[in-house]
């Protein structure tokens, strides 16, 4: 069995143990991000009960090792991004775990964890993370070396690890597109919502429009009554101006023919001049 200095100091054999990310949550609890897959540097260095410095000399110091096993830090859009998902998902009112309008954000996985604890020399909980999995490993073998039955396990319990470790870095990949999918889906939803109120505001308005036009359809109405009765008003004075009119002409063909009757006046004499 491997000790626990070659642990610290060999990285092909901390490759060998990085499948074991179960072994985390069996020493102490992980305070991971709401996207439930990444821990901040802070939530790291709470973790291994150290101060955030001994993390951030760690990760200078193996800088590629702890990105091969998926530490990233975001920057500019993707962190705007990132950030915006993980507040959509504590929308229920649970804190966020790392403060707003920071410039840059790092973030682990369980398996880069797991790679900090068989790095960090002078942490307790790292002490007890590579001891319980030098521990599982050394019973593990032993059952598969007194038991006939267990013939292959080892290799199959191997493979099963590599195949973990592949399936790691594929779900931290689909993580941020799960996260642009997710702010994607709720800026339709804001717009759905948004042509929502225009539709219900214009619906609002067409009422309106519907009852002006109903009361201008009543004065509309009241306007055709009066010119009903306007235009009976013209009949009946048309009818009396031709009953004036045929009486007029009457009149004066009566008076014309008593002008004819009646004798031509006398005409007045002169006065002789003396």
């Amino acid at each position: 069995m491997p000790s626990e200095v070659a642990l610290l100091e060999s990285r092909t054999l901390r490759a060998d143990h990085l499948g074991r990310v179960d072994v985390l949550e069996k020493v102490k609890a992980l305070r991971v991000l709401p996207d439930g897959v990444h821990l901040s540097t802070d939530a790291v260095a709470l973790y291994f009960a150290v101060p955030t410095e001994a993390v951030n000399s760690v990760v200078k110091r193996y800088r590629d090792e702890l990105h091969a096993n998926g530490m990233r830090t975001l920057k500019g859009p993707e962190l705007q991004v990132f950030e915006m998902a993980n507040l959509a998902i504590s929308k229920d009112g649970q804190p966020t775990s790392y403060p707003q309008g920071r410039a840059h954000l790092r973030l682990f996985t369980r398996r880069t964890v797991l790679n900090i604890a068989m790095l960090l020399r002078d942490s307790e909980v790292a002490r007890c993370v590579r001891t319980y999995l030098l521990d599982t490993e050394e019973s593990t073998r032993t059952v598969v070396a007194s038991d006939p039955r267990y013939d292959g396990l080892d290799r199959r319990v191997a493979d099963l690890e590599g195949s973990m470790a592949r399936i790691g870095p594929a779900l931290q990949e689909l993580g941020p597109v799960l996260n642009r999918m997710s702010v994607r889906l709720e800026s339709m939803d804001r717009r759905m919502a948004s042509m929502d109120r225009r539709m219900t505001a214009m619906d609002h308005r067409i009422e309106q429009m519907d009852h002006r036009i109903e009361r201008m359809d009543g004065r509309l109405e009241q306007v055709d009554r009066r010119l009903e009765h306007v235009d009976r008003r013209l009949d009946a004075t048309n009818r009396v101006v031709g009953a004036m009119s045929v009486r007029l002409t009457d009149l004066s063909g009566e008076v014309a023919d008593i002008q004819r009757r009646l004798p031509p006046p006398p005409c007045p004499r002169r006065k002789r001049r003396r």
